[in-house]
């Protein structure tokens, strides 16, 4: 087997490595419903995921009617304690997933993640699937403190070093995965069955697949 260009390849989590749409929407539709506001379709949740539970919660509500802030920080925080209690209930790898992720770590990749939601939320909910042993770093959006979440690069940075250096790339479905990689110099791939803000060709991505089990070939193209 050829050796493989990258040392290091990394993930989002939302979207480009778990389908958590359902269980995320059932836990902002308990948020909304404290606020008084219908809740979102569930088939409907996906478009306002991407930027971490606030994102998410503030994109809902501002369609709804509007944010109040003085009641936004306890929504979240209901958002979250919920959430945390239920996140594994419908989660799980998008199709074709294991085999990529067993296809990389043949190839000696080191797996990682780096995700907004919460690193306890993160590591939780692969602890409950059984994935969490399969990653050498799991960043969440608290990892580094305040203003280092994507779109900055810090958290792909840290995510490399914690890795052991090396090259590395990354897989997304967002502006906020995309952003992250180009401010961070790495080559980075979307996925068209994620909750993508932009039509997925219009990511900037360097490489677009449709399935997992494109993904290890696209990378050795980008290497």
């Amino acid at each position: 087997m050829a050796q493989f260009p990258f040392d290091v390849v990394g993930f989002d989590l939302d979207g480009t490595l778990l389908d958590t749409s359902r269980d995320l929407g059932h836990a902002l539709n308990h948020a909304m419903t404290l606020a008084g506001r219908a809740p979102v379709p569930l088939d409907d949740v996906a478009r306002h995921i991407g930027g971490g539970a606030a994102q998410m919660l503030r994109s809902a509500l501002t369609e709804s009617g509007g944010v109040d802030e003085a009641a936004f920080d306890g929504l979240q925080a209901e958002l979250v304690r919920f959430y945390g209690e239920n996140i594994a209930a419908h989660s799980a790898l998008f199709p074709g997933g294991a085999a990529m992720l067993d296809a990389l770590e043949a190839r000696g990749v080191k797996l990682a993640v780096a995700t907004n939601k919460k690193e306890h939320l993160a590591v939780r909910l692969f602890e409950e699937l059984g994935l969490a042993h399969r990653f050498a770093a799991i960043i969440g959006g608290d990892t580094l403190g305040p203003g280092t979440a994507k779109p900055r690069p810090d958290m792909l940075r840290a995510m490399t070093l914690r890795c052991g250096g090396g090259r590395a790339a990354f897989v997304g479905d967002t502006t906020f995965d995309v952003g992250a990689a180009r401010a961070a110099g790495l080559p980075v791939v979307a996925v068209r069955f994620g909750f993508c803000d932009l039509p997925p060709d219009e990511l900037g991505a360097d490489a677009v697949v449709d399935h997992f089990d494109d993904l290890v070939c696209a990378l050795e193209r980008l290497g």
